[in-house]
Formats: structure tokens, C-alpha cells, sequence
């Protein structure tokens, strides 16, 4: 199952969103605030109500902050609850999701002083 979520992964980096490309050109190199952000990265969680491992791949991962940044494009309009379900489980393992939407990234300023408040606080 790891190999499958890693070449899933590839791919998505391969066929990144314009979105993604822009925000990925301010977060690589560790560009942004010193942090290392690695995008299209398979999160492991392990889901209690099932009692197995399982995996999400996160737009874009800061281990250092345990944080990961979801860019929500027009899909997400269609898979709320999943989305939702996605962030509980996340969250419940420790990690922080911010939300941005792609209509925020028109001024690019405004997402990158969101993620700084959200990475000092």
C-alpha cells in the first residue's frame, strides 16, 4: 500500500494546479520563514474507529510545525464532509490544517500572513 500511495503522490506532483505551483515557488527551499514544506506529501495516520493505518496526501507538509496547508479548489465544494472528516482525523493525531481557499492566493501576501500568524501561534 506505502509504494501505491507514493507513486499517487508522484503524480500529483507531476500534474500540479497553477494554485499549487504558486504557492509551492513562496514555500519551496525553505523560502518561507526558514521552514521546510515538502508538497504532495502522504500523511500515515492511524484511524481509531477502524483500528488500521491509513494515509492522506497533504498539498503541502511542515513537519517542523506540524502543519499541513489544503488548497481547496472548485472539488472541495462537492466533499465537504470529507474534507471535514479529513481534518478531524488529522487533527486528532496532532497535526494543525489550515484551509485556503484558491481565490485567496489572488493576493498571495494576504495566504502567506495567514500562514505566518498560524505558524507563530
Amino acid at each position: 500500500m506505502e509504494g501505491n500511495i507514493i507513486s499517487k503522490a508522484r503524480g500529483l506532483r507531476k500534474r500540479s494546479t497553477s494554485s499549487e505551483r504558486l504557492l509551492w515557488e513562496k514555500l519551496r527551499n525553505k523560502k518561507f520563514m526558514g521552514l521546510k514544506f515538502k508538497r504532495q506529501h502522504p500523511i500515515k495516520f492511524e484511524y481509531e474507529k477502524i483500528g488500521r493505518f491509513n494515509f492522506f496526501i497533504a498539498d503541502f507538509y511542515c513537519h517542523q510545525m506540524n502543519l499541513i496547508i489544503e488548497l481547496d479548489g472548485p472539488i472541495h465544494e462537492h466533499q465537504k464532509e470529507y474534507d471535514e472528516s479529513r481534518d478531524e482525523i488529522l487533527e486528532a493525531n496532532g497535526l494543525r490544517v489550515l484551509q485556503i481557499k484558491n481565490q485567496e492566493l489572488e493576493d498571495i501576501n494576504i495566504v502567506l500572513n495567514k500562514m505566518k500568524s498560524v505558524c507563530q501561534s
